[in-house]
């Protein structure tokens, strides 16, 4: 009976070393969630083969904080363990900043903010009675000697911690092999904002090239030269991957058309911000009404060739961004009151393409509608004016009583859904076939290589607002409101999309199902629930454990 025993024991001794040793040589995981939440996509695992030396992550979601940041920290340790688990040289730790109780905590949260790892305010409710809890919900990947901010909690304009958290689990691959990318490969492709004809002044963009030159060598390119020197200008025009032309006012010549042109027809990728009427928030916040008019850019003829057309119409929506308006009798101190502003649509998109996939409310100012023409080109709408949005056609008196207008629905019937953001792709026909060129060029070509261009219907959507002291704030950051859109994030996809050659910007359309607790349940079914998850589990132990005690005495009894 022993010598069995023995061999029984010492058989199981050598199936459990011999698995050891074999998982020591065969490495396997296995993703049993029905959203496949833990399966790296082919471009993350690209990514991560490439680091070969450390990289280091530091994570600041440790400490106590609401159950709904637990998730966020629990799905971010098992992202990170994946991703160790396919590359050792990630190494990972958990950092609470607020440990150290030595450490001043207004100097603490100041050295965070100017390396914008901003800090959230999170309101814990319990039964009732609500706390305040600070949370860092920031990572900061350090690859060599350099670093970059990875953000794990998206914003979203009205949404609960726990919305935003689901939302932000499902953008965590992402951000975190993007944040790889960014720090493990060197620049490569050019982009080149262009300059000359009345764009975006630099300190209004300054946000947006500031996030750009992270990833990309970004300058400025005037066409200035055009007139003396359009050939030469054409040849360094074609060394950038991309062009960014952010909100002209003046016209454009034929010569500068002809080079715009000649770079897309060569497969120049392109993103257009453009007004199509004139109107300026500004000025009509100064003068308290204005009139907006058509602008002409010489530039209809060209976007008729390539599939559509701005018209010169504003788009009036329901769905709509609030303006900060002072109120109040005369002599009393100032207040300010925020009203809608059916002028400056908050669009929310529906689309599926990765571009826009998962992206907040974005804020447009007198935007244009887009008119889809057919042609050969391939055409995706990316943003869309809401169901309740109507056109209101040029010249026409802007003015800010129009914020105590209380239109009907009826107004809107058969309207709405106006195109404000389209992606084309294909290969372009040159405005100037079969016309005279505006000047000549040996290497013109009527069509060519395969491009994409996206064309935007606001020049605003790119253009950051300024602090007191006319310093750069954060794109989409709206100073009168202190609300965030989700301007920057939009127009990086943007420019991910088009220069993306390891297909990252693919990695945002992933899908994950993240199962939240229903909170009114929980409260009605307070006690209930605390004796199934915590009662329950101590009954079953105890009752195993008399049982146990039963069964010992019997079997030593006899």
């Amino acid at each position: 009976m022993k010598v069995q025993l023995i061999k029984k024991t010492a058989s199981v001794l050598l199936i459990v070393v011999g698995i050891n040793i074999a998982s020591h040589f065969v490495f396997k995981r296995f993703d049993l969630t029905a959203d496949k939440r833990y399966t790296l996509s082919e471009t993350s695992l690209k990514i991560i083969d490439e680091v070969t030396q450390p990289l280091y992550v530091d994570v600041f979601l440790e400490g106590n904080f609401p159950g709904e940041f637990k998730k966020l920290q629990t799905e971010t340790q098992q992202l990170l363990e994946e991703f160790k688990s396919k590359n050792p040289n990630i190494i990972f730790q958990f950092v609470n900043p607020m440990e150290d109780e030595e450490v001043d905590k207004d100097v603490l949260f100041q050295s965070f903010m100017e390396r914008g790892l901003t800090p959230v305010n999170v309101t814990l409710n319990d039964k009732g009675q609500q706390t305040q809890e600070v949370v860092f919900p920031w990572a900061i990947a350090t690859y060599g000697d350099k670093s970059v901010k990875v953000p794990l909690l998206k914003n979203m304009i009205g949404a609960s911690t726990a919305e935003k958290v689901v939302s932000s689990v499902q953008h965590l691959e992402y951000a975190f092999v993007n944040a790889f990318n960014t720090v493990s490969k060197e620049k490569q492709k050019k982009i080149a904002i262009l300059n000359g004809n009345g764009e975006l002044e630099d300190k209004y963009i300054a946000d947006f090239a500031r996030s750009v030159k992270e990833n990309y060598y970004i300058g400025p390119f005037t066409l200035d030269s055009v007139a003396k020197q359009p050939t030469e200008t054409l040849k360094y025009l074609k060394k950038y991957d991309l062009v960014v032309i952010a909100k002209p006012t003046e016209v454009f010549t034929d010569a500068e058309k002809q080079v715009i042109d000649q770079y897309v027809i060569n497969g120049g990728k392109t993103i257009w911000l453009m007004d199509q009427v004139n109107m300026e928030m500004d000025s009509l916040m100064q003068t308290g009404e204005n009139l907006a008019f058509p602008r002409d850019l010489n530039l209809n003829d060209m976007f008729f060739k390539y599939g559509i057309r701005i018209q010169p119409d504003l788009i009036k929506d329901v769905m709509a961004t609030p303006i900060s308006l002072a109120t109040g009798d005369k002599g009393s101190a100032t207040q300010y009151t925020q009203f809608p502003w059916m002028f400056s649509p908050m669009i929310y998109p529906n689309s599926k393409n990765p571009i826009v996939s998962n992206l907040d409310g974005i804020k447009f100012e007198f935007a244009s509608p887009i008119e889809l023409l057919k042609n050969d080109i391939k055409k995706t709408v990316l943003l869309t004016s809401s169901q309740y949005s109507k056109l209101v056609g040029t010249p026409t008196e802007v003015n800010l009583n129009m914020v105590e207008e209380r239109p009907e629905q009826k107004e809107f019937e058969g309207n709405g859904n106006y195109p404000v953001a389209v992606l084309l792709e294909g290969k372009f026909h040159s405005v100037f076939e079969n016309r005279v060129l505006a000047f000549k060029e040996a290497s013109f070509s009527n069509s060519g290589k395969d491009s994409k261009m996206i064309v935007i219907s606001d020049g605003n959507v790119i253009k950051n607002q300024l602090d007191k002291n006319y310093q750069p704030l954060e794109l989409g950051f709206d100073k009168w409101t202190n609300t965030l859109y989700a301007n920057k994030e939009f127009m990086l996809n943007c420019v991910n999309y088009l220069l993306d050659d390891n297909g990252l910007i693919n990695i945002r359309s992933k899908e994950v199902d993240l199962p939240m607790l229903d909170k009114e349940k929980v409260y009605a079914q307070y006690t209930t629930s605390q004796i199934i998850t915590v009662g329950l589990p101590l009954v079953v132990l105890l009752l195993f454990g008399v049982l146990f005690t039963i069964l010992r005495k019997r079997k030593y009894s006899k």
